[in-house]
């Protein structure tokens, strides 16, 4: 079997996602060559705004993408929770990884929950989303933008410049500073796909996309296309506070999902649990739902 290039963004976290994925390859074929190449993102270049204000998810893929459409990668590895639901043409997500720890990791040196945190705290995040819901839980803590990758999240925690901060939990374990974590914050909606890789193929090359079949797992497959398709409808980008997460435990699937105003002042919350022989259409369904009972008005006002 031929050499093949994995693209990559060349922060740490993501390099441990391409060589993880280059690594269970190897297991299916022992004999494959396998490159990485490090790809430079605007998302990684612009760190000192918030991704709402520079143009969200697509920010993390486009180079990707562009090598991949030069021919110079033969696949990327994304976490899914950054992939546009909408692929320009001539791609598409050809696996999707087994998950690992869906929701957020509360990360602080002096406080062991997150209701611990006094009045007044200072709690960093660059995400709506867990703004929106931090404040929706807290509204006496003070939300300020984080950005850069996990250690430099981290390194401005331990200067003192935050109380505390919130991260993916899967991140923080991949790296290995799951000591760091004090609480997972399963009362914070995750963001769709949160916990799992995505690798996106050029959509003609067959011999690629059959290669990496072997890595998609398909409970974690179905629980994300749901996901993927309500934020599809209700429009989500990194440019809105919406968070969903979709479990699969047997034959059933159990939906949670919320659309909140930015101060977390107004939060419209849907959940349904079916059969997976009824999935079809779900993330839809929610979708319309959370529109119906307050959304739409929310994220009118998010977007007038």
């Amino acid at each position: 079997m031929r050499k093949i290039k994995i693209g990559t963004r060349a922060s740490r976290l993501a390099l441990w996602q391409a060589e993880f994925v280059a690594a269970q390859l190897k297991k299916f074929f022992p004999t494959l060559e396998i490159e990485l190449v490090k790809v430079h993102t605007t998302g990684d270049k612009i760190l000192d705004a918030p991704l709402a204000k520079i143009g969200g998810k697509g920010l993390f893929t486009k180079e990707l993408e562009l090598q991949m459409a030069a021919g110079a990668i033969d696949l990327a590895v994304h976490s899914l929770k950054d992939v546009p639901t909408e692929l320009p043409e001539g791609f598409k997500i050809a696996a999707i990884t087994k998950r690992a720890q869906p929701f957020d990791a509360f990360v602080s040196n002096n406080f062991s929950t997150f209701d611990a945190l006094p009045k007044n705290s200072v709690v960093g995040t660059s995400s709506l989303r867990r703004a929106a819901q931090i404040l929706s839980l807290r509204p006496d803590l003070l939300i300020k933008n984080l950005r850069g990758n996990v250690e430099t999240r981290l390194k401005k925690m331990d200067a003192g410049e935050f109380d505390a901060i919130i991260l993916a939990a899967a991140g923080l374990e991949r790296l290995g500073h799951t000591s760091r974590i004090k609480e997972i914050l399963t009362q914070i909606i995750p963001a769709a796909g949160q916990g799992a890789l995505a690798i996106e193929t050029r959509a003609d090359d067959d011999e690629i996309f059959s290669l990496v079949q072997v890595l998609n797992d398909d409970e974690t497959f179905e629980a994300v296309k749901v996901e993927r398709e309500f934020l599809t409808e209700v429009g989500g980008s990194c440019q809105i506070p919406v968070g969903i997460f979709a479990n699969v435990d047997d034959d059933k699937i159990n939906v949670q999902a919320l659309i909140a105003s930015t101060d977390g002042r107004k939060v419209v919350r849907a959940s349904e649990v079916v059969t997976l022989k009824n999935i079809q259409g779900l993330g839809k369904k929610i979708a319309a739902q959370l529109l119906d009972s307050g959304g739409k008005k929310i994220l009118e006002t998010l977007n007038p």
